[in-house]
């Protein structure tokens, strides 16, 4: 017989408070042709994009992190102090260690709470809600905060007509905890590892320390490029389109609601083709609001589904209460779907 004493926690959890941070700078393609051979018509067709905000020095990943954290708590009505764990999905945070999380625990207030990074790429905020969840249920934290944070302008090659136009600067955070009543749904997630060359960092950083510059890329100057984010662009669009609808429909399974129930859809903001395909593909009511945030805030990775989330509210399209079905895949390729009910 073991003697390990268990903890419980509470019997559900939902999200309490959402938060975003888009950074000042507002970049149009014009921005972006600057670079590469295209046009705004053929970037609009391709994406949806129409701008994108790119951080300046000083809206570094924790300081946007701070400002979405501290809406979502203000939103959830809870004190700093409160939050048992920070949880922060990021690839775009540059030092290995420490994690970042532990900078933006301290800065918030918190006292003393577990505080971790993780990558999960365009993925990473379904990966921390999850996490979030099972630590309220199991008991580890009364009240989580997850935070979906990238720089990506940072890991962006301006001269690559393929993604150059794709990335965009951004936080979004929620703060989860306690609910008498299931609010966040069982999660649909995993990983096909097989396809991890379809989304991936130019060259790896120790190509780097070893000092062999002609295994480095250079710039139409000669100069030697910072790793960026490359991807072969219609091998994503096609798993996208054809297998996270699939994945998007188990999540609605595993909720046990039909998309009749729905009342938002806010999926991975990385292209409005991607969008609107599985919205066709799901057969989404007209009534069912579906973000499409990416137009004015490009792909954030991580940071995509709390923005898009955040705007919905905020603008009023979406409301407390709704039901929605939320999606992230990516870079990995990683993905994960749940259903969830509005702050």
């Amino acid at each position: 017989m073991s003697k390990i004493k268990a903890r419980k926690g509470a019997p559900y959890a939902r999200i309490l408070g959402v938060g975003g941070y888009r950074p000042v700078r507002v970049v149009p393609n014009d921005v972006i042709l600057e670079k590469i051979d295209s046009s705004d018509e053929w970037i609009r067709s391709r994406s949806g994009i129409e701008t994108r905000h790119w951080a300046n020095d000083d809206e570094t990943v924790a300081a946007m992190s701070i400002e979405a954290a501290g809406k979502a708590i203000a939103d959830a009505g809870i004190a700093a102090e409160q939050i048992g764990a920070v949880v922060v999905s990021t690839v775009s945070h540059f030092s290995q260690t420490p994690a970042v999380a532990t900078e933006i625990a301290d800065k918030l207030g918190t006292d003393k709470a577990a505080a971790f990074d993780i990558s999960a790429g365009c993925a990473g905020f379904g990966y921390g809600l999850t996490l979030a969840k099972g630590m309220i249920v199991e008991g580890s934290a009364e009240y989580v905060l997850v935070i979906g944070v990238e720089r990506l302008s940072d890991l962006t090659d301006l001269e690559d007509r393929a993604t150059a136009f794709l990335f965009g600067d951004g936080a979004g955070a929620v703060v989860v905890g306690p609910s008498e009543e299931p609010h966040i749904g069982p999660t649909v997630w995993g990983s096909e590892g097989d396809k991890s060359e379809t989304i991936k960092q130019t060259v790896p950083w120790n190509d780097f320390r070893l000092g062999d510059v002609s295994k480095l890329p250079v710039d139409s100057e000669g100069n030697v490029k910072f790793p960026a984010i490359t991807q072969e662009g219609q091998a994503v669009f096609r798993w996208a389109v054809f297998e996270m609808a699939k994945v998007a429909q188990q999540a609605l399974d595993a909720a046990g609601i039909t998309a009749d129930d729905l009342d938002v859809f806010i999926p991975h903001q990385a292209n409005v083709r991607i969008i609107d395909s599985m919205v066709k593909t799901l057969k989404l009511p007209e009534h069912v609001t579906v973000a499409r945030d990416v137009r004015t805030t490009g792909n954030t990775s991580a940071a995509s589904i709390p923005l898009a989330m955040e705007r919905l509210l905020a603008t009023g399209e979406a409301k407390s209460g709704d039901t929605a079905l939320v999606i992230g895949f990516g870079a990995g390729l990683v993905y994960a779907a749940t259903v969830v009910t509005l702050p």
